[in-house]
């Protein structure tokens, strides 16, 4: 099992909640069939691990829609 950190994951998303909403919508591109972004996994490692770990590493991250359209 790998843990990643919660304060490296809260660092790169800045709150609780989008690091949850950005998790689970990764997670389900994921199950789709994407790439994983991130090295040396292990065959067993859950798909939202690896969405966590995407985000930790900086391959992931999180852009408001809202501000997107006010540009």
């Amino acid at each position: 099992m790998v843990y990643v950190p919660m304060a490296d994951l809260l660092d790169k998303t800045g709150s609780i909640y989008k690091l949850v909403v950005l998790t689970a919508k990764r997670a389900v591109e994921l199950n789709k069939g994407a790439g994983k972004l991130v090295e040396g996994l292990s065959a067993n490692e859950k798909l939202s691990t690896v969405a966590m770990r995407e985000i930790a590493e900086g391959k992931i991250s999180f852009k408001n829609p809202v501000e997107k359209e006010k540009k």
